[in-house]
């Protein structure tokens, strides 16, 4: 004799399935939310990087719901079937706009820029006392770091007088050459005003191990 459950129990099976199914929806919103957070589109470059004659991608995307506005680098490489694939996606190379360890304040620079020229990637940062430039290579699957200029100023007043020193410093990874060279808007004569010594960095660090900090390292 086939045997039937009470109204009751069937309830309770009902209810828990209902409860369950509504607690994997509002898990999946979650994820779903989290995964696109990176909602506002701050640069955007294309160019060909991987040499196969297309134009490949390059884009900033802005956190705008957290409240220190991190920013989201990504790299998207042309295939074969004519789509874009990701190739670099990296939250770490760009300072957030309110870090954490500023407990609130703006970290005083601008959104890094990029573009592409000669097939390479350059990001032009702004830096306490001038600027840095990050020249990369695409090689074997990996965006490889060659070339970094920086430029700085030894100023302490917020403006630029006769006594100010600018120093360019420009390294070019792959050789392992690293040359100062001072100057000056006066017309006193610098002593030891270019160095030269040779640093080898081995591997070439790559962009999606890369942090923001990483510029007090050159």
């Amino acid at each position: 004799m086939e045997t039937t459950q009470p109204f009751c129990v069937k309830y309770i099976y009902i209810s828990f399935a209902l409860v369950f199914t509504l607690v994997q929806i509002n898990v999946l919103a979650q994820k779903t939310k989290t995964k696109d957070n990176f909602n506002y589109l701050v640069r955007e470059e294309e160019g060909d990087l991987n040499k196969d004659g297309k134009m490949d991608r390059v884009t900033v995307h802005m956190d705008t719901t957290n409240k220190t506005s991190p920013l989201r680098l990504q790299i998207m490489l042309s295939q074969p079937n004519g789509k874009l694939a990701l190739a670099v996606s990296s939250t770490q190379i760009i300072e957030p706009q309110y870090p954490a360890d500023k407990h609130g304040a703006y970290n005083g620079y601008q959104i890094p820029d990029f573009r592409i020229e000669n097939g390479n990637l350059l990001m032009w940062s702004e830096i306490k006392g001038g600027n840095i430039t990050y020249q990369f290579r695409y090689r074997n699957g990996n965006f490889e770091l060659i070339t970094i200029d920086k430029l700085t100023n030894n100023s302490t007043k917020g403006y630029i007088d006769e006594n100010t020193i600018f120093t360019e410093t420009k390294f070019n990874l792959v050789t392992g050459i690293r040359i100062e060279t001072d100057d000056t808007n006066s017309t006193k004569i610098l002593k030891n005003n270019k160095r030269k010594k040779t640093v080898l960095i081995r591997p070439l660090p790559k962009i999606q191990n890369f942090k923001f900090s990483d510029k007090d390292r050159y």
